[in-house]
């Protein structure tokens, strides 16, 4: 969807990074690895978006560090995009819809992190989840949204990186 919209890859990629996830930051040396970009190009598109304010820089230990200005006017409606982009609403849609009664819909994995790497993990937390909904589910939303979509069902959250999507 956005990549008719914005044709550079690279700052697609930052876009996902810094706003799936208000939580995100990066610096340059490593987001050029974590996203497998040159820092050039890293480094330009930081710039671009900097310089439009859609993202803060600031220097911690020796690093420049940049992350999500949520300030910005246009915070919530780039941040709703890049969700929409990434298919995480008609996921939560669809589950709170059809399989019971979440506490807890959770985006963990690289997602959560920011990294679009092709596979979308969601943590249901709850009891009497229809596991076998989320099986056909899973195909659906693949389909649906172009990303393997994976769903887990627990009790607990992990200690791992993760965004709510949904709490009861």
């Amino acid at each position: 969807m956005l990549d008719s919209l914005i044709k550079s890859k690279t700052r697609l990629r930052l876009l996902v990074k810094f706003f799936v996830n208000i939580a995100n930051t990066g610096y340059l040396n490593g987001l050029a690895l974590e996203l497998g970009e040159s820092t050039n190009s890293i480094r330009t598109e930081l710039n671009n978006l900097t310089s439009a304010k859609y993202l803060n820089k600031k220097d911690v230990d020796n690093k420049v560090v940049y992350s999500a200005n949520q300030n910005h006017p246009l915070f919530p409606i780039l941040q709703k995009i890049v969700r929409k982009h990434l298919g995480l609403e008609q996921i939560v849609e669809k589950i709170f819809n059809e399989i019971g009664k979440p506490k807890k819909i959770v985006l963990i994995g690289d997602y959560a992190k920011g990294l679009d790497s092709g596979v979308i993990e969601i943590l249901i937390v709850g009891n009497s989840i229809n596991k076998k909904y989320l099986d056909n589910l899973e195909k659906k939303l693949t389909k649906l949204i172009h990303r393997e979509v994976v769903f887990l069902v627990s009790n607990r959250i992990p200690k791992t990186h993760n965004l709510v999507l949904f709490e009861c």
